[in-house]
C-alpha cells in the first residue's frame, strides 16, 4: 500500500484525478490539498469534498484549502469551470457534504500528513508547486519522507501554453503561476517525475473520446467524467491554448501504472526571470528529472475506464 498525498488546483482533470486516485487499490490517500489556481478555491474545495463523499467508498478524508497566491493568475474564463463542476447533479443528489475541511492551510496540512504517516509519502501534484515549496520552507525535513513527486507541469520542447503579455510562449501554466516555487522544489532533493506538455499532446480530449464515455454513462463515475469534460473545448479542427488535453489525468495514471508511459532522465533547471520565467530547460549543470516522453494511448484510456468502473462498488 502506497501513501499518497494529492495536491491539485481544481479544474476538470484535477477532479477526475481525485476520483481515480480514490479507486486505486494500492493507494492509501493520506490527504488532499486544493489551491485556487486553475479554479476558484471555494467551488474546487466543495467539489473535492463531494467527490470523496460520492466516490470514496466511505473513506474518511479531509480536504485542505490552500491560502497560496500565484504570481501570474490563470485566465478568469478557465477558472470559472469549477463552479459548474461543483454544481453537477451527480455530486449534489445527497444534499449534504460530509468530508471535512482540514484545520490547517494546505501547505501546513501537507507537512502534518507527511510527518504523521508511517513510512514514505508519494506526492501527486497536478497544479502549481507553491504549496510544496512553502511546505519545504516551513519544514525542510519532510523532503526525507517524500519518496517521489509526480508533477504535471513544465515542458522541454519550447512550446508553452501561456499566451500572456510580456511572456515568450515557452512556459507551461502551472510553472508560470509561480516560477519561484518550481525553482524551490527543483533545488530540493525530492525525486521528480514530470509530465510536461510534450507528452500530454498524445492524449487530447476528442469528440471520439466524449462519445466513448457517453456510451458508458451507466457507470456513475464515467458519467461524471463525461459531464465534466463536456464543459471544456476538445481538439477538433486545430489546437488553441484553450484546447483540452488530459494533462493531469496522465500524471495521475502514470503514477500508478508506469508501464503506460516511456520516460527518460534529463538534467534540468528552472528560469525565474525575464519573458521565459517559469520555463523548465535542459542544462548539464541541472538536477535530474524523470521526464515522460511517450504514452500508450489505448492503455491510458483503458485504465481510466477500469478505475472509474470500480467506483460502481
Amino acid at each position: 500500500m502506497r501513501n499518497v498525498y494529492f495536491n491539485h488546483d481544481g479544474s476538470v482533470d484535477d477532479l477526475v484525478s481525485l476520483l481515480l486516485l480514490l479507486q486505486m487499490k494500492d493507494v492509501h490517500l493520506t490527504g488532499v490539498g486544493v489551491v485556487g489556481a486553475d479554479s476558484y478555491l471555494e467551488p474546487a474545495l466543495a467539489a473535492s469534498r463531494k467527490i470523496i463523499d460520492r466516490f470514496g467508498h466511505g473513506e474518511q478524508l479531509d480536504v485542505a484549502a490552500s491560502d497560496s497566491r500565484g504570481v501570474h493568475p490563470f485566465p478568469k474564463e478557465w477558472r470559472l469551470d469549477a463552479f459548474s463542476l461543483d454544481a453537477l447533479p451527480i455530486l449534489n443528489e445527497a444534499g449534504t457534504v460530509h468530508a471535512p475541511v482540514a484545520t490547517q492551510p494546505a501547505h501546513l496540512d501537507l507537512v502534518a500528513k507527511v510527518q504523521a504517516t508511517d513510512g514514505p509519502t508519494t506526492l501527486v501534484m497536478t497544479g502549481p508547486l507553491t504549496d510544496l515549496a512553502r511546505a519545504l520552507e516551513s519544514d525542510p525535513s519532510i523532503a526525507k519522507k517524500i519518496d517521489r513527486l509526480y508533477w504535471m507541469g513544465g515542458t522541454f520542447d519550447g512550446r508553452g501554453n501561456v499566451a500572456e503579455p510580456e511572456q515568450d510562449g515557452t512556459t507551461e501554466w502551472n510553472a508560470y503561476w509561480d516560477p519561484e516555487a518550481v525553482k524551490t522544489v527543483w533545488d530540493s532533493q525530492i525525486p521528480i517525475q514530470m509530465v510536461g506538455l510534450e507528452s500530454t499532446r498524445q492524449v487530447p480530449l476528442t469528440p471520439a473520446i466524449r462519445q466513448h464515455w457517453a456510451q458508458l454513462r451507466q457507470h456513475p463515475a464515467i458519467d461524471f467524467i463525461g459531464q465534466g469534460y463536456a464543459l471544456v473545448p476538445a481538439l477538433q479542427h486545430f489546437e488553441t491554448n484553450s484546447t483540452y488535453f488530459l494533462w493531469d489525468v496522465l500524471n495521475t495514471v502514470a503514477s500508478e501504472f508506469p508501464d503506460t508511459v516511456t520516460t527518460k532522465q534529463v538534467m534540468s533547471d528552472v528560469l525565474t526571470t525575464g519573458p521565459g520565467r517559469g520555463r523548465t530547460f535542459e542544462t548539464p549543470d541541472g538536477r535530474p528529472v524523470t521526464l515522460v516522453t511517450q504514452v500508450d494511448h489505448d492503455a491510458f484510456f483503458q485504465h481510466i475506464d477500469d478505475l472509474a468502473i470500480l467506483a460502481d462498488d
